[in-house]
C-alpha cells in the first residue's frame, strides 16, 4: 500500500513538472491576451454593422402622445372662462420607398462584416506569431544563459589554474590578468544574459496571463525544410493579394468608393409611404362643456427634394473623394509591405536553413577538437586550457546553432503569415518537432 502511494505520488510530482510545449501556450494565449480579446470583441462589433444598415430600409413604428391643457378667456356677449385638458395618442408606420444612400449604406454594412472577419482573420494569425515569437525567443535566452554559464566556468578553472601556474612560476603576471579578465567579461555576460531571460520570461507572462512553466525544447539533429515555391518573387505575389491585411484594406477602400456615392446620393429625392392612426379626447370645448372623442387614420406618401443644405453635401462629396483617393494609397502601401515581408522572410528561412548546416558542421568539428584536446591533455601534448577553450567553443557553436533553428522556424511563421495561410496546422507541425 505504501509503495502504491509512493508510485502515485512519484507520478504526481512528475505530471507537475512536466514542460509545457507550445500548443499549451498558445491555448493559455488565445484565453488570456488581451490583444486577442479585442480583436474578438471588434469582430463582434463588427458583425452588426450590417443590421444596422438593413434597418433604414425597413419599416419604422412610432408611437407618440401629448396632453395639453388650454384656458381661453372670452369677451364677446358675455363673458366666458373655458379651460379643457386635450389627449393625443398616435401610431405612425413609415415605409422607406426610395432611398439610395440606404441602399448604398447596406452594401457598405456587408463591406464592414467583412472588414471585421479579415482583421479578426489576421489577430488570429498574430496570436500565432507572437506566442511563437515569444515561445522561442525565451528558450533562446536560456540557452544564452547557459552557454555563458559554461563559459564562465570555464573562465573560472583558467582562472585558478592561471593562479597556481604563477604560484610556482610556469607563467607571467600577464597570462593571469588575462585569465581575470576572461572571467570578469564572462561573468558581465552572465549577468545580461540572466536579465535578458527575465526580460523574455516577462514577455511570455503577459502573453499568457501567469507564470511562463518550463518549456518542451527542440529536438536533437531537427531537420529544416526550404519554402515551396523555391521562389521569393512567387509568395511576395502571393502576400500582395492574399495577406489579411491587403484584404481588410481593399474592403476599406470599397467602402470608401461607396462612401462617395453615398454622399453624392444626399442631392437625391426621398419617397416613403406613411401611415398613421390618431386618437384624441378632449375634456371639453370651446362651445361645449362635454367630453369628445375622435379617431383617424391616414394613409400616404412623402417625398422629400433636398435644395441647398448650405454646402454641407458638397463638401460631404469632396471629403469622401480625398478619403476614396487616401484608402487606395492605403492599399497600395499595406501590399508594398506585405509583398516585402515575404521576401525578407522567405530569406530569412533560406539563409536560416543554410546557417543550420554551416553550425552543425561547426558543432561536429568542435566536438572532435574538444576530444582531441582531451586526448591530447591526458598524454601530456595539450594543457588544460586547451581543453577549456574547446569546450568554450563547442558550446558557444551548440548555441549559435541553436538560436539558427529557432530564427528559422520564426522565419517560417513570418512568412506563411505574410501570405494569409498561417493556422493552427503550422502550429501543431512545430510542436512536432518539441522534446516533450
Amino acid at each position: 500500500m505504501k509503495r502504491a502511494v509512493v508510485v502515485l505520488v512519484a507520478a504526481c510530482a512528475a505530471g507537475a513538472v512536466q514542460a509545457a510545449d507550445l500548443l499549451d501556450i498558445y491555448r493559455d494565449a488565445t484565453s488570456s491576451d488581451t490583444r486577442f480579446a479585442s480583436a474578438r470583441m471588434a469582430l463582434e462589433a463588427g458583425r452588426e454593422k450590417y443590421p444596422q444598415a438593413r434597418a433604414a430600409l425597413l419599416p419604422t413604428l412610432s408611437l407618440t402622445g401629448s396632453s395639453t391643457y388650454t384656458n381661453l378667456d372670452a369677451s364677446l356677449a358675455a363673458v366666458r372662462e373655458y379651460g379643457y385638458n386635450t389627449n393625443v395618442v398616435t401610431l405612425q408606420l413609415t415605409q422607406p420607398l426610395f432611398r439610395p444612400q440606404s441602399w448604398i449604406a447596406l452594401k457598405q454594412g456587408e463591406l464592414q462584416v467583412s472588414l471585421a472577419e479579415a482583421q479578426y482573420a489576421a489577430a488570429q494569425m498574430d496570436l500565432i506569431q507572437r506566442s511563437t515569437q515569444a515561445y522561442f525567443d525565451l528558450l533562446n535566452a536560456q540557452d544564452a544563459l547557459n552557454t555563458v554559464s559554461q563559459l564562465k566556468t570555464a573562465a573560472s578553472e583558467q582562472l585558478q589554474l592561471s593562479k597556481k601556474s604563477f604560484e610556482v612560476g610556469t607563467v607571467t603576471v600577464t597570462d593571469v590578468n588575462d585569465a581575470q579578465a576572461q572571467y570578469d567579461l564572462a561573468s558581465a555576460q552572465e549577468i545580461a544574459a540572466r536579465n535578458d531571460v527575465n526580460v523574455k520570461r516577462e514577455a511570455l507572462r503577459v502573453l499568457i496571463n501567469k507564470e511562463p512553466p518550463e518549456l518542451a525544447r527542440l529536438r536533437q539533429g531537427v531537420t529544416l525544410a526550404l519554402p515551396q515555391p523555391a521562389d521569393a518573387e512567387q509568395w511576395a505575389q502571393a502576400a500582395g493579394k492574399d495577406n489579411p491585411d491587403v484584404q481588410a484594406q481593399e474592403i476599406n477602400r470599397e467602402i470608401a468608393a461607396r462612401e462617395v456615392q453615398r454622399s453624392r446620393a444626399a442631392h437625391l429625392p426621398t419617397v416613403d409611404a406613411v401611415g398613421s392612426l390618431s386618437r384624441t379626447h378632449s375634456t371639453a370645448s370651446t362651445s361645449s362643456q362635454s367630453e369628445s372623442l375622435s379617431r383617424n387614420w391616414q394613409v400616404g406618401v412623402q417625398a422629400t427634394l433636398p435644395l441647398f443644405a448650405g454646402g454641407g453635401t458638397q463638401s460631404k462629396v469632396r471629403e469622401s473623394l480625398a478619403l476614396s483617393e487616401k484608402a487606395k494609397d492605403d492599399a497600395e502601401t499595406v501590399r508594398r509591405t506585405a509583398a516585402q515581408l515575404a521576401r525578407q522572410s522567405y530569406l530569412g528561412v533560406t539563409s536560416g536553413v543554410a546557417q543550420v548546416k554551416g553550425y552543425e558542421a561547426a558543432v561536429a568539428s568542435t566536438t572532435s577538437s574538444l576530444e582531441s584536446n582531451k586526448l591530447g591533455y591526458q598524454v601530456g601534448v595539450k594543457i588544460n586550457k586547451d581543453v577549456l577553450d574547446a569546450q568554450s567553443k563547442l558550446a558557444d557553436a551548440s548555441q549559435k546553432l541553436a538560436k539558427a533553428r529557432y530564427d528559422t522556424i520564426l522565419a517560417q511563421v513570418k512568412l506563411k503569415q505574410a501570405v494569409g495561410v498561417l493556422s493552427l496546422k503550422d502550429l501543431e507541425e512545430i510542436n512536432a518537432l518539441l522534446d516533450h
